[in-house]
């Protein structure tokens, strides 16, 4: 029998996310105690590294703390200094962008698509100016962005193509992995996300120039990893650079899932595709709207959410789903609206769509244990709201 689970006070019959355990997480956090080695770049880290490298081909992988420590990562690697911009979307998480202005850069907000919620690849060129350094993609719900037009464009004007695939891990675009398609990308494994350890992260390099300058940076600024490999007889002080490494506790947990992750994937999409199914009728009765996957694009089964008329709406349809025990959230809150945004960043053009889409967007719970007849009492739910 599930426990009900508590969120801001309150118990909810169907939370909105609950994370998955394998089984092997304990086993192996106890193998890492027993190897003597706590801190990162140990066994475990190395197995985690070497399994994403090999499962989605990116050249050089490093495990961090948090896809938060991968952004700011990025930010080093990526050169980025007082009054650099960097074209991304409002319509993302805080350290999308604050990660940036940390080196003293400006995110500069487009417009996102009405069809996938990803960065209006349209809209870019406009948006460069001399100071543009990079274009920062954010692959929403795990549907990519149009990478090869966006390629183009940075190609043009010598521009680095940055990823934040946080929501991307396994899904792709063309056939390609998202997060190794541009110079440099970063991943969550939230316990929020598909594939968890908690807190943690990677940040995934593909343009092998950086492949060096990453593992200074990920080592406090030396050149530890060359020591470990021999290369050198001893480390010093190179670079800038902190402490992104996570514990051998974390990267076991981690592996224990990356084990698992096809499987984690395939269960979230068979429950993507029930929502899909079901609400079918309830956008031809013009009620919502259902997330679109363009056909270049796989998803990874990360979230499914509706688009409803309004925000009155979609708060009435929170507080009724609350009443029935089921916990649905909205997303985020656009960066150019909160007071840190309006005095770090800019923004190109009017985010109508952005705008709209925070007012309107709902997240459904999706989860590896949700059973079908939750879903159904969901489902049945939301028919009961929209035909009261």
């Amino acid at each position: 029998m599930r426990l009900n689970m508590r969120y801001q006070g309150l118990e909810y019959k169907i939370p909105f996310n609950k994370p998955y355990l394998t089984n092997r997480e304990l086993r192996y956090i106890k193998q890492a105690h027993s190897l003597g080695q706590l801190a990162g770049n140990g066994y475990y880290t190395k197995k985690c590294q070497e399994w994403i490298e090999k499962n989605i081909g990116a050249k050089k992988v490093l495990l961090t703390h948090t896809c938060t420590s991968a952004l700011e990562m990025s930010a080093i690697l990526g050169g980025f200094g007082p009054k650099d911009e960097i074209i991304m979307p409002s319509f993302t998480f805080v350290t999308t962008a604050s990660a940036f202005v940390l080196r003293g850069a400006v995110p500069v907000f487009v417009d996102v698509r009405a069809d996938t919620l990803n960065i209006n690849e349209d809209l870019i060129a406009e948006a460069i100016t001399p100071k543009t350094k990079a274009i920062m993609v954010v692959h929403y719900a795990g549907v990519g962005c149009e990478m090869d037009k966006i390629n183009e464009i940075a190609k043009k004007h010598k521009l680095l193509v940055l990823e934040d695939a946080a929501q991307a891990y396994l899904a792709k675009y063309k056939g390609k992995y998202l997060g190794t398609i541009g110079d440099i990308a970063a991943v969550s494994f939230h316990e929020t996300k598909n594939i968890i350890s908690g807190e943690g992260g990677a940040i995934l390099i593909n343009n092998e120039k950086f492949i060096e300058p990453a593992e200074i940076v990920w080592e406090k600024g030396t050149n530890r990893n060359k020591f470990l490999r021999g290369e050198v007889d001893k480390y010093t002080w190179v670079d800038i650079g902190s402490s992104y490494l996570p514990s051998e506790m974390v990267a076991a947990f981690l592996f224990a899932q990356l084990e698992k992750s096809e499987k984690i994937i395939r269960k979230r999409k068979e429950v993507w595709n029930i929502y899909h199914e079901k609400l079918f009728s309830f956008e031809k009765a013009g009620y919502l709207r259902r997330p679109i996957v363009p056909e270049e694009c796989e998803h990874n089964g990360h979230i499914y959410y509706i688009l409803l008329d309004n925000l009155a709406t979609r708060t009435k349809l929170i507080d009724f789903l609350k009443r029935r025990g089921i916990l649905s959230v909205f997303h985020y809150i656009p960066l150019h609206s909160p007071p840190a945004g309006k005095r770090f960043c800019r923004f190109a053009g009017k985010l109508n769509v952005t705008n709209r889409t925070s007012d309107t967007l709902l997240r459904l719970p999706l989860f590896y244990e949700i059973t079908d007849k939750e879903i159904e009492y969901i489902t049945q739910s939301l028919g009961d709201f929209f035909r009261k």
